[in-house]
């Protein structure tokens, strides 16, 4: 039974490539997957996902991988510039075609309201009906009386005019009325114009994913809303922002890698308790490295703890889920040795 499932038939080849020379240097290494994450500090589910196309591995793990595999990075890293690129035009062509169904949905929408359709009294005005004479009831636009017939208001005295001659009480020719209904017509095209118009919001809020009010995170150009997880641009790879990534893995969810930095460090004994924390996303979460079996950590962020720990012997690297924070400052990590020796972060 061969060890790797074959990749996805979509995957752009330049992708295709690099995933098939990591397991390349993965079967020359003789590691196994949990034997990889834990030699180099990335999530056994997250090597899962890169080595079998799912993911692309970020640049951190690629040079990781060649660390431990006494491969030059060098050349590696240059095949996965040009995987990144490769992927990143993928998630673009991607969303274009998102972009368009929702374009062509917003203008079926507003297709559905039209002109409405002609009625007998504009017909009959458009058939050339002769406008009434000067003294003779005039209807009311757009107000219908009983059995269709529309009511009528006696003819109003006009103010003399250059048309009327002095001393006969005699009036030039009345200016002709407004054809019946078109009060009517022009209100029911008044409303349509309404509604089109709040369609087109909905449909530019729909494009833009109503995230204007958002945060916006310096250095990447991605606009975060930590209160409701929402995000927009984000990088090719990150699927997760604010409070969308609390509870969740930050190597699957592209939070790591150069996205990272540490941010808080302490010695616990001989292991090292670390906050790790990416702006990009907008969250942080514990780890503990050079631990073993029963070490566990902790990050706390407000009311929201996360929590991690080593059961597998010969493991060395721990970490929690994420929680969501505005800022490093707000998140606090402990650990809690197999030894009783406990510790924190300030």
């Amino acid at each position: 039974m061969p060890r790797w499932k074959a990749l996805p038939d979509e995957l752009d080849p330049q992708v295709k490539e690099f995933a098939t020379q990591l397991r390349r240097l993965v079967d020359r290494g003789g590691l196994s997957v949990a034997a990889l994450s834990d030699r180099t500090g990335y999530a056994k589910t997250s090597w899962e996902r890169y080595l079998n196309g799912r993911l692309l591995a970020p640049k951190g793990a690629v040079v990781a991988l060649a660390e431990v595999t006494d491969t030059d990075p060098v050349h590696l890293t240059t095949m996965w510039e040009l995987a990144e690129r490769a992927w990143s035009r993928s998630e673009m062509r991607h969303d274009m075609t998102m972009e368009a169904i929702r374009i062509s949905q917003a203008r079926a929408a507003l297709g559905e309201f039209g002109a409405p359709p002609a009625t007998s009294a504009t017909a009959a005005a458009a058939g050339g009906k002769a406008p009434r004479r000067a003294g003779s009831a005039v209807a009311m636009p757009g107000i219908a009386g009983p059995a269709g017939v529309s009511p009528t208001i006696p003819p109003q005295p006009t103010a003399p005019d250059a048309n009327r001659r002095e001393g006969t009480g005699s009036r030039g020719p009345a200016t002709p009325p407004a054809p019946p209904g078109g009060g009517r017509r022009r209100l029911t095209m008044f409303l349509a114009g309404v509604v089109g118009v709040v369609v087109v919001i909905a449909a530019v809020l729909l494009l833009t994913g109503g995230d204007g009010g958002g945060k916006k995170n310096q250095g990447n150009g991605a606009s975060v809303t930590p209160s409701t997880g929402t995000s927009s641009h984000l990088p090719a790879g990150v699927k997760c922002a604010g409070a969308g990534c609390t509870g969740k893995d930050a190597e699957a969810m592209g939070c790591s890698g150069d996205l990272v930095t540490t941010a808080k460090t302490v010695a616990v004994g001989a292991t090292t308790l670390e906050v790790r924390y990416s702006r990009t996303c907008g969250a942080a979460w514990g780890r503990i490295t050079g631990a073993a079996r029963g070490d566990s950590v902790r990050v706390t962020a407000g009311t929201t703890t996360e929590r991690g720990s080593i059961t597998a012997t010969g493991d060395t690297i721990a970490y929690t889920p994420m929680v969501a924070v505005r800022d490093a400052a707000q998140a606090k990590a402990c650990a809690t040795l197999a030894s009783g020796q406990q510790g924190c972060t300030t």
